[in-house]
């Protein structure tokens, strides 16, 4: 049986290559079926109300899609959707129905197009994974605590947990694999993007009081506040960072 069809054996009608970087996927003997997520997830990007159209490019040659980050920190994106049962930001079970093969988007014939993309969001080869788990490759990542002086223990994006020390405000954040940054409270501004846990972001010992991460799904914790709503993009929009100018941030969390 087949991770991402529901009830069905995988049938490849377009393999993986350098040009075609995922896989082409029907129920065996050419028929269409539903499709199913492969591992536990979030939804991070949904896009629907697309139509059949073999001259489009960029996201509208996706159709009607889903993608799913992982626990591990891999991401997988179902495509050329008929129909879509998921909404974004749902929390979903390895199994759980994503929605029905269709051809939306550029697509010649119903099928799933079916891509694996690691922790940095590039896109590698799924077929290996298409009956067995993903790859383990979690984010580790840390904080300074200004008061205590000194950087906390490490936490793993797969776990529940969250990096810092509610109430004490941070100054400074490691995280692997990753490309991020932090907004300087005392300069008011956003200092340069940092990649990898080789170094880190800040200014000790100025507070942090925003952060931005590429390719992850993070939020921050307010000094003397609360949890403030998941960020899953870097922008110049008020939802492209986590936090709140001017106010101290004493914990971040990813996922």
């Amino acid at each position: 049986m087949s991770r991402v069809l529901k009830d069905a054996k995988n049938q490849i009608t377009c393999p993986y290559s350098s040009s075609h970087k995922a896989v082409d996927l029907v129920k065996y003997k050419n028929k269409t079926c539903y499709v199913i997520a492969h591992s536990d997830g979030v939804v991070v990007w949904v896009q629907t109300g697309k139509k059949n159209d073999k001259n489009s490019t960029g996201n509208a040659s996706y159709g009607n899609c889903v993608k799913l980050k992982h626990k591990d920190g891999y991401y997988t994106l179902y495509a050329h959707l008929k129909t879509v049962k998921v909404k974004l930001n749902e929390k979903v079970k390895e199994g759980q129905i994503l929605g029905y093969m269709g051809d939306t988007g550029n697509a010649h014939g119903a099928h799933l197009h079916f891509e694996l993309r690691n922790t940095k969001d590039e896109k590698v080869n799924p077929t290996p994974y298409l009956n067995k788990d993903l790859p383990t490759d979690s984010i580790t990542y840390q904080v300074y605590d200004n008061k205590k002086k000194k950087w906390l223990p490490q936490v793993k994006s797969t776990s529940d947990d969250y990096a810092g020390n509610i109430g004490d405000a941070i100054s400074g954040l490691k995280i692997s694999k990753l490309t991020y940054r932090v907004h300087d409270k005392v300069k008011n501004k956003w200092l340069p993007y940092v990649s990898g846990d080789k170094d880190y972001a800040g200014n000790l010992p100025n507070n942090i009081d925003g952060v931005q991460i590429k390719h992850a799904t993070y939020r921050v914790h307010l000094k003397n506040g609360d949890w403030l709503p998941w960020v899953n993009k870097v922008d110049n929009t008020s939802s492209g960072y986590a936090g709140i100018f001017k106010r101290d941030i004493d914990a971040v969390k990813i996922k």
